[in-house]
């Protein structure tokens, strides 16, 4: 089994096996009897080929993992998905002319070719008949529905790695980091826009630069020099644009110089101890000398990239200045505007000074109304006695709830009187004095009294 056909199995669930009878057999016919199942069969046939050459399982004649484009030389493809029950599929040349006819696949060269947005006229407003009959006239297509000769673009993919850059540079805001050669751009974005560490070719590159310039107005480049847009940037680059790009690319390959000296300044120090241990005079001498010339060399790429570095750095504080002074410029142009709408400190005292007369003739209108309106005045003596007549009321209640308090504080004591002469008269009568042992012959007087006279009474 082929590691396309092993991709799509483990990874699309349009490809398990109870569908794969549908998938391979010859479903032209349902076009017109079976328009959904058609439709449906189409589809997965163009999301498993999308997604498979997106992961970089489709093949290639040149052996070279494409993730934008799908190379249709040969038959190779059609080997790729083949089965020892059920074959080939019958019904792939069908599902690639779909594809393009309905613009979601273009071929390579008409795609670098085309002048115009490919989205100014999709492909799928175009009759099928049409689009047909022009296929045929390139080459492409043919009676049956054959399998498209070439290699063709897959704008899905290309929709996808488009997202993902835009992504990964959103945070590039100076000209410098956002300027370019070509080879540099290549090396540096080549790889981080695919998942699994996946690589783009170079007709991968080739083609994302073209549609990110053209269809998405993401870069500007004139063949040779790459530049990510900022808003409102020109989209012609400039002499600045291609001196900061061959900066770059000269710095980036004197950086990978002084990686490799430094590997080989570290492997001949290796050699020439190596050579001392096997007491090899000679050769410990030409390592040794070699090391030298290498740390020579070194030292003067070091040197270099020093100096470059500072004219990157000059050139990059000499942009940001530039884009300093247009927001200076920018900022003077409007508050020029708003100052002109208004008027100046003169119109602004004046406004002001309207301002406070406005207020001030509110005011004195108010006062007027409020003395000549009715009920205006207030009597003050009529105030005073209203007030002694609340405060005489409020007055005769506290005396009220005084003397119910202190009328009940007396009962409260009288009943306490009462308790404590009924416990005397229970003791009986009291022993007269001088007569030890015997009982007085008389019992007490009882003593009355009313509550009100023994209310002070201390027991």
């Amino acid at each position: 089994m082929s590691e396309l056909l092993n991709y799509l199995l483990q990874n699309d669930e349009n490809f398990r096996r109870a569908r794969l009878p549908a998938l391979y057999s010859d479903f032209r016919s349902q076009r017109t009897l079976n328009p959904d199942g058609f439709a449906a069969n189409v589809a997965a046939w163009k999301r498993g080929l999308s997604s498979a050459a997106l992961a970089g399982y489709a093949p290639s004649k040149s052996g070279t993992n494409n993730h934008l484009t799908l190379d249709l030389e040969g038959d190779s493809l059609l080997r790729s998905l083949e089965t020892k029950q059920f074959g080939r599929p019958l019904a792939l040349g069908t599902v690639l002319q779909e594809a393009l006819a309905n613009g979601e696949m273009m071929p390579l060269q008409q795609f670098l070719k085309a002048k115009e947005s490919i989205y100014h006229r999709s492909w799928g407003s175009i009759p099928w008949s049409v689009v047909a009959w022009g296929l045929r006239q390139v080459g492409i297509g043919g009676p049956g529905d054959n399998l498209p000769k070439g290699q063709f673009v897959i704008l899905h993919n290309l929709e996808v790695v488009s997202k993902a850059f835009s992504e990964a540079t959103e945070d590039r805001t100076s000209p410098f980091e956002r300027t370019f050669s070509k080879t540099h751009f290549q090396r540096t974005f080549a790889e981080g826009l695919l998942e699994e560490n996946q690589r783009l070719s170079e007709i991968d590159m080739e083609v994302l630069v073209k549609f990110l310039s053209r269809d998405k107005n993401v870069l500007a480049t004139d063949g040779n020099t790459v530049k990510i847009r900022s808003g409102g940037e020109s989209v012609e680059i400039t002499q600045e644009d291609s001196a900061i790009a061959s900066l770059k690319e000269l710095m980036e390959d004197l950086t990978r110089q002084t990686e490799v000296l430094s590997k080989r300044i570290d492997d001949l120090n290796i050699a020439a101890q190596d050579a001392v241990r096997r007491k090899n005079r000679i050769a410990a001498l030409a390592a040794l000398k070699s090391k030298k010339l290498a740390e020579t060399n070194l030292s003067r790429r070091h040197n270099t990239l020093s100096q470059l570095e500072d004219v990157a750095a000059k050139i990059e504080q000499a942009a940001d200045n530039v884009q300093l002074v247009k927001v200076m410029q920018s900022s003077t142009v409007a508050l020029r505007n708003l100052n002109a709408q208004v008027g100046g400190a003169d119109k602004v005292d004046e406004v002001l000074e309207n301002l406070r007369e406005q207020m001030g003739e509110v005011d004195e209108v108010g006062n007027i109304i409020a003395e000549a309106g009715p009920g205006a005045t207030v009597d003050e003596a009529e105030v005073d006695d209203e007030f002694e007549a609340l405060m005489a009321e409020e007055r005769k209640k506290d005396e009220e709830a005084e003397r119910i308090k202190r009328e009940a504080q007396e009962q409260k004591e009288a009943e306490e009187t009462r308790r404590k002469l009924a416990e005397l008269e229970k003791l009986g009568p009291l022993p007269v004095p001088g007569q030890e042992g015997e009982k007085a012959s008389r019992p007490l007087t009882p003593i009355t009294a009313t509550a009100n006279d023994l209310g002070d009474m201390k027991i």
